[in-house]
């Protein structure tokens, strides 16, 4: 029978009753939204607006780093593209 409760599974792998569904949901969500766009993040939770994705997609300081790297690396190929 799918899909197997929820239980079953948490059981089998030895997860504490505490951990709930949603708890793993909100988890895996959460890894996701530091390299994941609003609409791959919609997509993947299944939301037809921006709202409910918006909720996972903290500010990170690894994906703050990123968009910061990705900016000097833009400016500095541009000051290289203008001294040429």
């Amino acid at each position: 029978m799918w899909p197997r409760p929820y239980q079953v599974d948490r059981k089998a792998a030895g997860i504490s009753a505490d951990v709930h569904f949603h708890d793993l949901r909100h988890t895996g969500n959460n890894l996701v939204a530091a390299t994941a766009s609003t609409r791959e993040l919609m997509t993947g939770m299944g939301h037809s607006t921006a709202r409910a994705a918006l909720i996972y997609q903290h500010v990170t300081a690894d994906r703050d780093r990123a968009i910061a790297d990705r900016l000097g690396a833009m400016i500095r190929k541009q000051q290289g593209d203008a001294g040429t």
